[in-house]
């Protein structure tokens, strides 16, 4: 039965293009009905997958071609969420690499590739995007076989089949002129080039859990491949955890993959992707085995965090006005629910009972965690994101990460010198059309709180994406931010012509008939220092008229920002608080008094 099975991976970088092949490929395979009503990015199913355009989650499909069934996991592209990359690839027998044809390979291509050939995965290469205006596949075929090399591919991964394709519309080609307009030449090259599953459906059972969920009606659930034997429902297997402690359980639900749909199945063998329920326990990576020779197979080592901020109990004087869950149980409770199925995550408690260190692989994994937090209706307050340091033979450590930014000619200067004073160093630039490609490596430090001011140097048209790529020797200090901020004296609501007033020393961050409080942050002050203002102030009223001064008064937007803008920007000495309403500054010592005496004592 296996030598029909094909199980496969799609890679590639953010937006360019994994969801929307895979959608092609459901369609075409006849998944759904031809009336049936079909939302783009189906596979996108989670809420801030859809907001966004990234694919957070990994997840499976089965599609049906002409006898053979194609299990395909769709896999995040954003370094942040590794973790979920490194697990399926164990589940896979070859990738299928997408690649924009005029972008190129990049940095979480390149990231998620070298996981696979360390696999000895031979990939697919898939150049999407050719009817793309400005598109040039011939140079991204050189481009990504430069990759492979600059990774130590092997000789049989460096002979990686080629198909060339547009997801959008739907076809797939073995030459770029081809006048083709389906997608059979990539079903084909699947079929042909992604060898049938191993395992050995007679052996004694073996299954590697690679995913983890909970469903309300059958508990605890878990995903993965079978690598040898077959198993029924109701069957009893022996669960392995990570330290070879063994438990017997009995599978309660077998459930495999048809198109899109989970659906209950009798049994399933050697090479199937499949989904067990009947363990409370059980946890990514362990092993289910054949009671009477309970053999685990090889644990998945994740990479480690590499940034940690603190979750802390909300103490604003608006705590508990917006958020139903505000309580150091309710948040720990929440975030050990999350370590059940995020791997990447690591949750410490520390000597403050009402904070908690969270750990993970970069700004955006910890924001997301966050961002669903404040969805459930949690409330709570969040410290500057600090990179985490090893010590190895007296030295210190300090992760670093290739940086690729694509930006216009005239803003390359003010980038480089940037990045420079972020102790950067620059590894290679080439010219595109019309921009220019550069090519760093720069500490994890670095990177805090660089995106925004990136966006407002390059006017919004330069594009930046970065990957872990090792610990290296510390590279010294970094400056943080260079402003101070303006900080509200009193509890109550903004008013206009206060805030008109203070617009001249800075950038505000609040509208008019904004509730505040003493020690908020409401705007970035043009100069180094704090500015503690009366934001609250409102304009004393007489009989007397003057022309001119009492003209309407004309304020200039304020700079909102987001929960990622909000963590890159705050300093040490402060917190965003996260409400399922607001996302609010402020410092971590609320009251001016207060500020100063610590202050002094440094």
């Amino acid at each position: 039965m296996s030598a029909e099975i094909r199980n496969i991976a799609i890679i590639a970088h953010v937006d360019h293009g994994k969801t929307t092949l895979v959608d092609a490929m459901l369609h075409q395979s006849g998944v759904f009905r031809s009336n049936q009503v079909i939302t783009e990015r189906i596979m996108d199913s989670n809420d801030l997958e859809k907001e966004r355009g990234i694919t957070i989650l990994s997840k499976n499909l089965c599609i049906e071609h002409n006898g053979v069934k194609i299990n395909v996991v769709d896999t995040p592209g954003h370094a942040d969420f590794g973790g979920e990359v490194e697990r399926v690839l164990k589940m896979v027998d070859s990738v299928l690499l997408l690649v924009d044809a005029f972008d190129g390979p990049m940095p979480q291509t390149r990231f998620v590739l070298k996981k696979s050939l360390d696999l000895g995965l031979k990939p697919i290469v898939v150049i999407n995007k050719i009817d793309r205006p400005g598109a040039r596949p011939e140079e991204v075929v050189d481009m990504v076989f430069d990759l492979f090399c600059e990774l130590d591919a092997n000789e049989e991964q460096l002979e990686f089949p080629i198909v060339y394709a547009s997801a959008k519309s739907g076809y797939a080609r073995f030459e770029p002129g081809d006048d083709n307009m389906d997608l059979e030449p990539l079903f084909d090259t699947i079929k042909q080039n992604v060898p049938a599953p191993e395992g050995n459906p007679d052996a004694p059972f073996q299954f590697l859990v690679t995913s983890i969920d909970y469903n309300d009606y059958i508990g605890r659930i878990a995903t993965g491949k079978i690598f040898n034997g077959s198993i029924k429902e109701g069957d009893t297997v022996a669960r392995i955890d990570k330290d070879g402690n063994i438990k017997r359980g009995r599978i309660s639900k077998l459930i495999g993959y048809q198109g899109l749909q989970q659906v209950s199945i009798e049994q399933a063998s050697a090479g199937d992707i499949v989904t067990i329920a009947g363990f409370e326990e059980i946890s990514i990576s362990e092993s289910l085995a054949c009671v009477d020779d309970p053999q685990p197979l090889p644990y998945v080592n994740i990479d480690e965090p590499t940034l940690s901020m603190n979750f802390i109990v909300n103490s604003s004087p608006f705590a508990g006005n917006e958020g139903k869950y505000v309580t150091s149980r309710n948040i720990f409770e929440r975030l050990q629910k999350e370590l059940r199925t995020n791997v990447s995550l690591r949750v410490e408690e520390t000597d403050n009972t009402d904070t908690f260190k969270v750990s993970g692989r970069g700004e955006l994994h910890l924001s997301i965690l966050i961002e669903n937090m404040r969805r459930e209706g949690f409330e709570l307050a969040v410290s500057k994101p600090e990179v985490i340091f090893k010590e190895e033979n007296g030295q210190r450590l300090e992760p670093i990460e290739y940086l690729c930014i694509d930006v216009p000619e005239e803003f390359q200067g003010t980038v480089i010198e940037k990045l420079g004073r972020r102790k950067a160093e620059l590894a290679s630039m080439k010219q595109m059309d019309g921009t220019n490609r550069l090519e760093f490596n720069i500490p994890a430090r670095g990177l805090i709180g660089f995106r925004t001011e990136f966006m407002t140097d390059t006017r919004g048209t330069g594009t930046m994406s970065h990957s872990f790529v090792e610990y290296a020797p510390y590279k010294g200090e970094i400056d943080s931010r260079k402003n101070g901020v303006l900080i509200a004296m009193d509890a109550g609501e903004t008013v206009a012509y206060s805030l008109f007033n203070l617009q001249d020393r800075g950038i505000l961050f609040v509208a008019p008939g904004t509730k505040v409080y003493e020690g908020m942050i409401i705007g970035q002050h043009a100069k180094e220092n704090d500015l503690v203002v009366n934001a609250n102030k409102g304009k004393k009223l007489t009989n007397v008229r003057a022309s001119g001064s009492d003209d309407a008064i004309r304020l200039t937007p304020p700079n909102i920002l987001s929960l990622e803008q909000a963590l890159e920007y705050i300093a040490d000495d402060e917190l965003v608080e996260v409400t399922p309403e607001s996302i609010r500054l402020r410092k971590k010592i609320l009251d001016a008094n207060e500020r100063k005496k610590s202050e002094k004592k440094k």
